[in-house]
């Protein structure tokens, strides 16, 4: 079987070291995590002001439905490609196993994707009045997205962070620059998504180009390893459950609404959804390329990793109350600012959102322990445990609110996933 990398043996830090070291890593991953920030702020304003009514739900539709399809990959695949692929050599046997088992179950998932979308094509893009050639292009679009962004995993697991810098830059801007372009020339919405999808597939080009000049691309040769498609299966295992009971939960809670609510009525909850989306990406992109990695380093020493765990969250707690209270009293500017005049009507939404957002923070903060820990099962139940508790709730709390409901389902949610980790993981809260 090929090897695990052995876990680095570190000495005890203090508190003071250990806010250091995630503030330092934060700072180096902040260029990156800007300007897909900047693009966001800047897509939502375009599809709000020139999408019509329902332009802001319908970009949002787009994007899950692309997450839908590239979750496998992104959120599985790629995160085991990048730790075993971090510690080997380019080119060598090990690393050619690991690099093609990837290329393997990314093709898999991409054509299970597929067959599902034919199946279900008027469930799933039904609301952008799809043409064949349409859904062609969508699929096509998925495909050479999906290439790339096993590319900048390759290129993290190298350490070429820079690069990594890059990419996302230019990924960002020919997504907004050609969604102003289709919308400026008076297309359609439907037409403005796919082109905001095909534009950032060009970035594939670059990102080839970059790793093999960095040898990081060696022929692939001779039949695939079973060890290593076991291997990145087990975090395939936790991406599909993220799939079922996350994206696609959002996806059809998406749906419920556009159905129960006229589109503008569903706009002002989406404003709100897409505010959170913004600073969620920020929050998930410094824990998942700072906190996570160094879970994962101290898995093997209880004491550290407890004190990790305890020291990063009581430094998050109050950091993210105050950041939320003060996105909570500049609301009314906020949302026109973000989005459009007529979005001043969502500030009723935004208190049990921000709420739900600040427990939801803390609850990823405790789960990344599952992760870093492989505890597939554990972690796979409590994705079940959220999406019914989710459903549930909003069973309840839709009918009696109406738009209301939905963010104080979600409130309530991780209100509750946060109390239950916090007696499951209470030994890494005690001093």
């Amino acid at each position: 079987m090929l090897p695990v990398p052995a876990e680095t043996i570190v000495r005890p830090e203090t508190r003071a070291a250990v806010l250091g070291r995630f503030l330092r890593g934060s700072a180096g991953s902040g260029v990156a995590i800007g300007a897909r920030t900047a693009g966001a702020l800047l897509l939502n304003k375009l599809l709000a002001v020139y999408g019509g009514p329902g332009g802001l739900t319908l970009l949002a539709h787009f994007q899950n439905l692309m997450a839908l399809f590239t979750t496998l990959p992104n959120e599985g695949v790629h995160v085991g490609l990048i730790k075993y692929l971090a510690p080997l050599r380019a080119g060598s046997g090990r690393y050619r196993a690991w690099l093609g088992a990837g290329v393997v179950l990314n093709a898999v998932a991409l054509l299970l994707g597929a067959a599902v979308l034919l199946g279900g094509r008027q469930q799933l893009v039904g609301m952008f009045r799809p043409t064949a050639g349409w859904v062609a292009l969508f699929v096509l679009g998925l495909a050479l997205l999906t290439a790339h962004t096993l590319l900048v995993s390759v290129l993290l697991a190298a350490g070429r962070l820079r690069a990594y810098v890059g990419l996302t830059v230019a990924l960002s801007a020919l997504g907004v620059g050609a969604v102003a372009a289709v919308l400026a020339g008076g297309w359609p919405v439907e037409q403005a998504l796919l082109t905001y999808l095909l534009a950032q597939c060009v970035t594939l080009i670059p990102s080839i180009v970059i790793c093999r000049r960095h040898g990081l691309l060696p022929a692939l040769r001779g039949p695939v390893s079973r060890p290593a498609l076991l291997g990145l299966g087990r975090f395939l295992l936790m991406a599909v459950s993220v799939l079922l009971f996350s994206k696609a939960v959002d996806f059809v809670v998406r749906d419920l609404l556009i159905e129960r609510f006229t589109l503008a009525q569903t706009d002002n909850w989406q404003a709100v959804a897409k505010l959170s989306d913004n600073y969620t990406m920020v929050f998930s992109a410094l824990m998942g390329s700072v906190y996570y990695p160094r879970l994962a380093q101290l898995a093997g020493q209880p004491a550290a990793l407890r004190r990790y765990v305890r020291t990063v969250l009581l430094a998050l707690a109050p950091v993210l109350a105050l950041g939320l209270g003060a996105l909570y009293l500049l609301r009314d500017g906020l949302l026109t600012l973000l989005f459009d005049e007529h979005f001043a009507a969502a500030r009723g939404l935004l208190a049990p959102q921000f709420i739900g957002d600040w427990a939801k923070f803390l609850t990823w903060t405790l789960l990344f322990l599952l992760m870093a820990q492989a505890k597939v099962g554990r972690y796979v139940a409590v994705q079940a445990g959220s999406a019914v508790l989710y459903a549930g709730l909003l069973a309840v709390l839709l009918p009696r609110y109406g738009l209301l409901g939905a963010p104080l389902a979600h409130a309530v949610r991780f209100g509750v996933l946060l109390l239950g980790c916090g007696v499951y993981f209470r030994d890494y809260l005690r001093r």
